[in-house]
């Protein structure tokens, strides 16, 4: 059964909460590293994959997926703390009643928070590389960006929630593991699988969104387009971290859990 793993779930939140209550403004930097740390793979997917689409190839995509999973590893090792993780691990917590659901609400907004400044700020020093500044290298970019603006609100929604299912099971499945190699092939194995499918997620959206406005684009991407996308996207995100995730977990595993907390309570 899960229930080892799903201790590990309540311990992290317990310690991500510890580090809220001691200071917010501590929170909300290493809610500012992570999307930093995405911003980074975001960069790297969509340089390598330029390349690519520039001749019109069908490795374009792939390409990108699979260095898209750098940023996953830099957040899980590096000590962000991401928006779309946080969904599965506070609602997990609440519901063994470790955590007040007035305290959750308050950490997704803060973390939320955090990430966009994080994507912000990145976008600047993006732009003050000049890295992004040619269109043979930000055409991948911008092609994608116009296209996630231009999606239909319901097929954002449900494509969101797909997303936050895989990469919260990025982060949960590793915790099975003991190897770092093995913890790192199954998460960046997990992000492979939900670039690749073109589902979307949240902070990722925000970094990409961030970094195409720093660059010559057109008019079809706008801040009305920012709003169409991270809004469906944001709540189907929610909806996959705390529905098929943190409520899903806690109902399958409760009689183990149960158990063991009755068994420890007896020990006691």
């Amino acid at each position: 059964m899960e229930t080892e793993a799903l201790r590990n779930v309540e311990l992290l939140a317990l310690k991500k909460h510890k580090v809220y209550k001691q200071s917010i403004i501590r929170y909300i930097l290493r809610s500012v590293l992570a999307s930093m740390f995405i911003g980074f793979g975001v960069i790297v997917a969509f340089r390598a994959g330029s390349f690519f689409y520039l001749v019109d190839s069908p490795m374009t995509y792939p390409i990108a997926a699979i260095t898209f999973g750098a940023a996953i590893i830099l957040i899980s090792y590096g000590g962000g703390d991401l928006f779309t993780g946080n969904t599965f691990y506070y609602t997990y917590a609440a519901l063994r009643r470790k955590m007040k659901w007035t305290e959750v609400v308050k950490l997704w907004v803060t973390s939320y928070t955090g990430n966009l400044i994080g994507a912000s700020l990145f976008a600047g020093f993006i732009f003050l590389t000049g890295l992004f500044a040619s269109p043979d290298i930000n055409g991948f970019l911008l092609n994608v960006v116009q296209h996630k603006m231009e999606a239909p609100t319901s097929q954002l929604f449900f494509r969101a929630i797909l997303c936050n299912w895989l990469v919260c099971m990025a982060f949960f499945v590793p915790m099975f593991m003991k190897e770092n190699g093995a913890k790192m092939f199954a998460m960046m194995l997990f992000v492979f699988c939900f670039f690749i499918s073109g589902y979307e997620h949240s902070i990722a959206n925000m970094c990409t969104f961030a970094i195409a406005f720093v660059v010559d684009h057109p008019a079809e991407i706008s801040m009305a387009g920012v709003v169409h996308n991270l809004v469906p996207v944001t709540l189907g995100n929610l909806v996959g971290g705390v529905g098929l995730m943190g409520f899903m977990y806690y109902i399958v595993n409760k009689p183990y859990l149960d158990q063991e907390d009755q068994e420890a309570q007896e020990k006691h």
